[in-house]
């Protein structure tokens, strides 16, 4: 089942937030107030959250081109995994020659990267924009399979994470990380979650970055969940390790496309990440204008 948060572009309520069902070309809202729920992360930590879906009151269909979606969060954490992929290795050691040697000894040591990326605030839905900062020259997006975990650190489903990335910032000091990593409208999630229980294989998880400036597409890359280093349950573990999360969390668990190294977004770019099982989250990258402080 795909869930996800809307609004629906053309009626009287289109600034009230709603839950439904996404089928092949249709939405289908879901009452989830009558099933006892505030809130999408209420029904998702749920025991049966697909069959509590499937029994909630519906609405009308709404044709997906009448709906405006929304980033599929409320109050969870969205936590990120670094170097995991051989590709991450090698792009943080070409960025960062003073730290090559914390890259290259991450990707095999048992405790993963794993660190903070955004608050829910920081966070953009498919179709909204995502920004590049002001005082970087070096941009790229970093698309990534993402867990939708419980608060008891069960994995539910997947969602499309874009984990955008500063390199120039980081790779001039790793202890920069949280500034390259973590800005106003730095992170993507969408364009829904996909509730799969059991998850797909990781060789049937696939992962396509399509990078389009103008009606030129500027950089393609693919991968699969196959070429992680470490699996989705260790990650997990290590993240609610002397950690809780009551509100449930996102975890996006790395790259294994990096564009080259003479590569960086634009303005007006268009990034189509597209991942097996979830579906396709789209954004447009902006720089703001505004001087900076």
């Amino acid at each position: 089942m795909k869930i996800a948060k809307f609004v629906a572009s053309e009626t009287d309520a289109a600034d009230i937030p709603g839950v439904g069902i996404v089928g092949e070309r249709e939405l289908v809202p879901i009452d989830i107030h009558a099933g006892g729920f505030s809130c999408l992360a209420d029904l998702l930590f749920s025991p049966t959250p697909v069959a509590t879906a499937d029994a909630l009151p519906k609405g009308e269909p709404l044709p997906l081109e009448l709906v405006r979606w929304l980033p599929p969060i409320d109050q969870q954490e969205v936590w990120a995994a670094g170097v995991t992929y051989k590709r991450s290795q090698t792009a943080r050691m070409e960025e960062s020659e003073a730290a090559a040697s914390c890259y290259d000894r991450v990707y095999t040591a048992a405790r993963p990267e794993l660190f903070f990326k955004a608050t829910p605030g920081r966070v953009r839905g498919h179709g909204q924009p995502l920004r590049i900062r002001r005082d970087s020259h070096w941009n790229v997006p970093e698309p990534e399979i993402t867990l939708v975990i419980t608060p008891k650190l069960k994995i539910i489903g997947l969602c499309i994470g874009n984990d955008m990335s500063s390199r120039d910032i980081e790779g001039d000091n790793p202890l920069y990380l949280p500034q390259a990593k973590c800005y106003d409208a730095c992170a993507g999630l969408g364009p829904w979650i996909s509730l799969l229980d059991p998850l797909p294989e990781v060789d049937q998880i696939g992962v396509e970055l399509q990078i389009v400036r103008g009606d030129q597409t500027v950089f393609s890359g693919q991968t699969s969940a196959a070429e992680m280093a470490r699996g989705f349950e260790d990650l997990v573990g290590w993240l609610g390790r002397e950690n809780s999360f009551p509100s449930g969390a996102f975890l996006m668990t790395g790259t294994g496309i990096v564009p080259n190294s003479d590569f960086t977004l634009e303005p007006g770019d268009v990034v189509h990440i597209h991942i097996d099982h979830v579906g396709t989250l789209t954004n447009t990258i902006f720089r703001s204008s505004a001087p900076l402080a």
